[in-house]
């Protein structure tokens, strides 16, 4: 899995933006939220902050850009189809992960129809989304190496090439350290590993992360 962008703003301080149609006021607030229950938590809060607005409606794809398996929709009360749905949409083509956005509305006294609503509400978000300040989710693979100490210079030499950090250390008749780095770098690492210690080092990738 390779890196991909993701809301800066996180549940505590979402990115908000707010588009006033035919006297219906929509907020609009997005956050980072890296799974459901992050989104579900998230989208608790706003309607609690919210409890006098006509309605929340709410989508989240939780995953990768694209990805559906972790995705979420609701129209809140709106006509079934209008609101929920058409923001998860926009969501899944805007390129960005782990993200949950929720459009309040406070109705002004003139309906939208059906069509009007989709709008409302994918509008909101593209609003929302122009402005959105990104940051980089980087998926981690997590290594256990074994080494011999003549090679511990060799290894600390080429944890910049490949964006590896250590994260814990045992020195005792051989060197055990802890590593992590970017997935996309690792199979390229453990070459550069492999050649750097003359194929003596072993490296045991961890599953659970």
């Amino acid at each position: 899995m390779t890196r991909y962008p993701i809301p800066a703003a996180g549940p505590d301080r979402p990115h908000r933006t707010e588009l006033l149609i035919r006297r219906s006021r929509f907020l609009a607030q997005c956050a980072h939220t890296p799974g459901p229950e992050a989104a579900r938590a998230f989208v608790e809060s706003i309607r609690r902050a919210n409890a006098d607005a006509t309605h929340n409606c709410w989508a989240y794809a939780a995953g990768a850009p694209g990805q559906t398996a972790r995705i979420g929709s609701s129209d809140d009360g709106e006509p079934h189809g209008t609101a929920g749905r058409p923001m998860l949409q926009v969501l899944l083509h805007c390129g960005i992960g782990e993200i949950c956005v929720v459009v309040t509305r406070w109705f002004g006294g003139v309906k939208l129809g059906t069509g009007g609503l989709v709008r409302a509400y994918q509008d909101s978000v593209r609003e929302n989304l122009s402005t959105l300040a990104l940051a980089e989710q980087v998926p981690l693979a997590h290594l256990d190496l074994t080494l011999e100490y003549a090679h511990l210079d060799g290894l600390r030499r080429l944890l910049p090439t490949f964006e590896a950090r250590i994260t814990d250390e045992d020195y005792q008749a051989t060197a055990g350290l802890g590593v992590s780095l970017p997935e996309e770098r690792l199979a390229a690492f453990l070459k550069a590993v492999a050649g750097m210690s003359n194929g003596a080092a072993v490296c045991r990738v961890r599953e659970d992360g």
